[in-house]
């Protein structure tokens, strides 16, 4: 996947989060980091292919930001 992930750990959840700000809503969860970009991984690709089905725009991935 080429979408910038954040991950961070939710202390209200009791897990870590996962979420590509690129695509609106496209958040998952996990115990450990790396469950939780699997998901997201999963849920991205579901994200694209219900754009693509319904016709919306994809937005283009941006890389890694210079600046934070």
């Amino acid at each position: 996947m080429k979408y910038e992930v954040i991950i961070y750990w939710s202390d209200a959840d009791q897990a870590f989060l996962a979420e590509v700000p690129e695509l609106p809503g496209c958040m998952a969860d996990g115990s450990t980091k790396a469950e939780a970009l699997a998901a997201v991984e999963t849920v991205a690709a579901e994200w694209i292919e219900t754009a693509t089905a319904l016709g919306r725009p994809i937005p283009q991935p941006r890389g890694k930001l210079m600046f934070a």
